[in-house]
């Protein structure tokens, strides 16, 4: 797994553009990959020698949709480590929570307004980042109270 790297699954080439920029102010060293379909993704990423660390899934997409690319990318053992974030403009309580029941490790809606956009992407990508950090090197150790 290549946890630099980040696939986005956007059809729009407005947002695509937008998190592109989004990342290089706040997170340089990502390395994002674009693809605008969900058709083919599964077999296009079990052909790869390393799986994207995260992957950043909009759900309005032509073809395959984004429900459609998460129940594939989770019907796949070998996806299983592969963080999904949906990453879209839907704020449908019923589409979030289809989505979590699919297997989604998150659901972050893409605000209009490209201050708060780059704001909640850099919160969904620190968190992606902390929480890599505690599965890979395991909690802190406990805090020695009261022991000189």
């Amino acid at each position: 797994m290549d946890l630099g790297s980040v696939l986005v699954v956007e059809d729009s080439l407005e947002d695509a553009e937008a998190i592109e920029r989004a990342l290089r102010h706040t997170h340089p060293e990502i390395r994002p990959e674009f693809t605008t379909r969900g058709d083919g993704l599964v077999e296009q990423l079990l052909a790869r020698e390393a799986l994207p660390g995260l992957i950043l899934l909009d759900l309005n997409m032509p073809g395959l949709d984004g429900h459609g690319v998460l129940s594939e990318l989770r019907g796949r053992a070998e996806l299983d480590d592969v963080t999904v974030v949906v990453f879209t403009s839907s704020t449908s309580p019923a589409e979030v929570d289809a989505c979590y029941a699919a297997g989604a490790d998150s659901y972050v809606y893409k605000p209009v307004n490209f201050t708060l956009f780059r704001t909640v992407l850099k919160g969904a990508i620190d968190y992606w980042q902390a929480s890599r950090s505690v599965a890979s090197h395991g909690p802190p150790p406990p805090a020695a109270h009261g022991q000189p």
